[in-house]
């Protein structure tokens, strides 16, 4: 084990109250790609990055059908299943050291590899869910994937209003509660674990600063650099899938 894992994993074993935030990078063994890395999607295609941005989704219908035949065809979101790095997680979790799951990631692996939903706070949303951007509904996605693959290829709400997945796209507010959520879990923690993300992304990024302000200690584990590297006590890079097992000693 290197320098930076055992330290890691030291830090793991001191802690009593572990926050944890997850980004994209540890999705990527599941064989979802990332947005921000080299090969990442906007980074590939920045076009891509419309189709995020709630105000192209409003005003473009040719985005809102592409995206809702993109999902019926399995392409946009395949069969994906939980690599080792979530299971890592569910792992921290079974060991009582788990406080709150913050995760970016809109993929659900998280509670497929055996985290307690309530117990993961999914920030930008999910995608196994749609709603109405007028009215709120909200329920199974499966009910309007249903829908598209009748006919319905741009779906609406009984409403009128639009129907998308209840994911948070670029130009829409997070949900008030859950970054209630996520910085009392930063003000609780004594050790918080960065996993899988640039540290970009803000308010969702004031985490990792908010804890270690307050006294906690910070790991971040993640293929490249981030933002952040000199906040944290150690930087551990490589596969997240095959890094976090041994930091939590699955």
């Amino acid at each position: 084990m290197t320098e930076p894992l055992q330290q890691a994993k030291d830090l793991v074993d001191q802690a009593t109250k572990i926050a944890v935030l997850t980004g994209a990078g540890i999705s990527t063994d599941s064989g979802i790609p990332d947005f921000r890395g080299p090969n990442g999607i906007w980074t590939k295609n920045p076009e891509a990055e419309k189709a995020s941005n709630i105000h192209y989704y409003r005003t473009d219908p040719e985005i809102r059908k592409r995206n809702w035949a993109l999902r019926v065809s399995g392409e946009l979101w395949p069969n994906i299943t939980p690599n080792d790095g979530h299971r890592a997680l569910a792992h921290l979790e079974k060991r009582g050291l788990l406080h709150m799951l913050v995760t970016q990631n809109v993929d659900g692996l998280h509670q497929m590899a055996g985290n307690d939903p309530d117990r993961v706070v999914e920030i930008h949303g999910t995608v196994k869910e749609a709603m109405c951007l007028e009215c709120g509904w909200r329920d199974d996605i499966e009910i309007v994937l249903q829908r598209v693959r009748e006919g319905d290829v741009d779906p609406h709400c009984s409403c009128g209003g639009l129907l998308k997945s209840a994911t948070v796209s670029f130009g829409q507010n997070l949900f008030p509660g859950d970054i209630d959520k996520m910085f009392e879990a930063s003000l609780a923690c004594d050790l918080l674990l960065a996993v899988g993300t640039s540290l970009q992304v803000f308010p969702v990024a004031e985490m990792l600063p908010t804890a270690v302000n307050n006294g906690a200690k910070a790991v971040i584990v993640n293929g490249e650099s981030t933002a952040m590297d000199q906040l944290a006590e150690v930087v551990v890079k490589g596969e997240i899938s095959k890094v976090l097992p041994e930091i939590v000693a699955l």
